[in-house]
């Protein structure tokens, strides 16, 4: 892997973990969310305009993908609301790549023995920062996992669907519908003070952080193999249960650090296998 691709995947890495964790930190994440998501929406909005490529065949993928995103991102909003991002975040991004691996098999794909490693990697550093001993968060298990399974269904509708139309108006087609229904939505349940409150210096830099994420990752795919770009980005897992700590003073065992790790080296395995 080129040194300049290495490092791009890495920053995108730190990036995406840093915004979630500004997110996951807020003080009411319904309305943060609803206002990360309209301020990204702006911000992508020229940049797809410039680039703008959509082909007809692009617009039932653009479809479910809009309902899939728009589910993992009520349910994020929930588990990080009620739960500690340094034990979602590593159980929703680790359990992905095995859902989707595990739809490929049933659809007749062939696996490897790498990536069945890969899947008991994620699976025991799963139960690592779910916690051993003590009693289990069980309800952000839950909002995790399920959150995982949107992942895990977007991933694989938008693996078909960017074939028809460009990167950045594909992204911004699937991330309007998301915006139009949280805008109204935490309107009603928390009023217009919540959702300005929400307006602030933090929230357009995560805004923006999750948008160089992206174009990130872009050029680090012009550089190098997408599986081994995939397999460094998610690094993030372990970046995240960090920087929880560091910032949010959330509780990072030894077990739950070591177990974000173990999810990180098991999405190698299944992204380079």
């Amino acid at each position: 892997m080129a040194p300049a691709a290495l490092g791009l995947a890495l920053a995108a890495a730190v990036l995406h973990a840093s915004g979630n964790v500004l997110i996951g930190g807020s003080r009411d994440t319904e309305s943060t969310m609803a206002v990360v998501l309209t301020l990204s929406v702006v911000v992508f909005a020229p940049f797809a305009a410039l680039t703008w490529r959509v082909d007809a065949d692009a617009w039932p993928w653009i479809a479910a993908s809009a309902a899939l995103e728009a589910g993992y991102f009520v349910l994020l909003t929930l588990a990080y609301r009620d739960s500690e991002i340094s034990l979602v975040y590593p159980i929703a991004r680790g359990s992905a790549p095995v859902l989707v691996l595990v739809a490929g098999v049933v659809l007749g794909h062939g696996t490897s023995a790498g990536q069945a490693a890969g899947v008991l990697a994620v699976g025991a550093g799963v139960v690592l920062v779910r916690g051993i001993g003590g009693e289990p968060d069980a309800r952000g298990v839950a909002l995790a996992l399920a959150t995982a399974l949107f992942i895990a269904g977007y991933t694989v509708v938008d693996k078909e669907g960017i074939r028809h139309a460009a990167p950045l108006p594909y992204l911004e087609l699937v991330l309007v519908p998301s915006a139009l229904i949280a805008v109204p939505l935490v309107l009603r349940r928390r009023g217009r003070a919540a959702l300005q409150a929400a307006v602030t210096f933090q929230s357009a830099a995560v805004s923006i952080t999750l948008f160089v994420t992206y174009l990130l990752i872009l050029v680090a795919l012009r550089l190098a193999p997408a599986a081994a770009v995939s397999a460094v980005r998610e690094t993030s897992v372990v970046f995240a249960a960090g920087l929880a700590a560091w910032l949010l003073h959330e509780r990072v065992t030894r077990w739950r650090f070591a177990g974000a790790a173990l999810v990180a080296s098991g999405i190698a395995l299944l992204a380079l296998t």
